[in-house]
């Protein structure tokens, strides 16, 4: 499965879908009457043997679904904007048809499947500013518009997300920014912040940054700003950004309905949300010349 809009193009750009013919794949290409995960359906339906998704993480979340629930392997091709899932499996990002490989000799690997109600998620479920951009009219063709337009009611903290977040310290009200990734990320070394250095542990990754009592001057900074001071687990929820991985995460609260961005997808949840994980249950198929990702030990701190 291909999605030809994703990363601006990239799969025509690189020639991925005859790459990929070329080494005898079947390829499908997304479009208003064949979105990603009824495409794989019926690549399944058909006998195929491996599943392969072209794409950003919205893309690929959604073939994997379909892998997992199947019992299928999945080839993974970043051809998206930012990749994440395919960075963090080690996957060579500027040159996205070399992950075609896996196609041939491909080496087995397991990873982890967020789960939110029915749907999966690779990457993560953000909840806040970036969420309400999503929803923002003509946001993949204008992003820093749509930024513009949700950011000044966060930045003066006239806006938040209405909604609890359960943590081990206790509950936080009515956060600024709620983001939810599929094993947690790294945050202590600047280079390699947003990095997963598994994609097995089991855990959620949790990061809420709370509602300061006076809205500062600029939103991001301020998160910068927490997170520098911060260390992952060690401390009560009274600090402004609090961290903690567990196999399970709660929002609730009296609104109906929360927006989020679910790999980069905007959906509207009914509360409550309920977040949990699939220890290992995607089988991906990795080229074996691939960058990889260094190990989390190697990382200076």
């Amino acid at each position: 499965m291909a999605n030809p809009r994703s990363g601006g193009g990239k799969t025509v750009r690189y020639g991925l879908v005859q790459r990929a013919e070329d080494m005898g794949a079947q390829v499908w290409t997304t479009s208003a009457e064949g979105d990603a995960t009824s495409l794989a359906r019926n690549a399944v339906e058909e006998g195929a043997q491996v599943l392969g998704a072209a794409g950003g993480d919205g893309t690929v979340s959604a073939v994997a679904a379909v892998a997992a629930d199947t019992d299928q392997s999945l080839v993974v091709v970043p051809a998206g904007t930012r990749n994440h899932f395919a960075r963090d499996l080690g996957l060579d990002l500027r040159d996205p048809g070399r992950a075609l490989d896996a196609l041939v000799d491909g080496e087995p690997a397991q990873a982890d499947l967020g789960v939110l109600g029915p749907r999966v998620f690779v990457n993560n479920v953000s909840i806040g500013m970036y969420a309400d951009a999503l929803l923002e009219p003509g946001y993949r063709e204008d992003k820093p518009r749509a930024f513009a337009a949700v950011a000044p009611d966060y930045v003066k903290g006239k806006q938040w997300v209405e909604a609890r977040v359960d943590t081990p310290w206790g509950t936080i009200e009515f956060p600024q920014v709620v983001l939810i990734s599929n094993n947690p990320y790294h945050l202590a070394t600047p280079r390699w912040l947003g990095r997963r250095f598994s994609l097995t542990t089991g855990q959620l990754g949790a990061l809420v940054l709370k509602r300061p009592a006076q809205a500062p001057p600029d939103l991001l900074r301020h998160l910068r700003g927490e997170l520098r001071q911060h260390k992952r687990g060690a401390g009560p929820a009274d600090e402004g950004a609090v961290t903690w991985s567990a196999p399970g995460i709660t929002l609730h609260g009296d609104a109906q309905y929360l927006n989020a961005g679910i790999d980069g997808e905007a959906v509207r949840l009914p509360l409550p949300v309920l977040c949990g994980i699939r220890p290992g249950a995607l089988r991906v198929l990795l080229p074996k010349d691939r960058p990889g990702i260094p190990p989390e030990r190697a990382v200076r701190h």
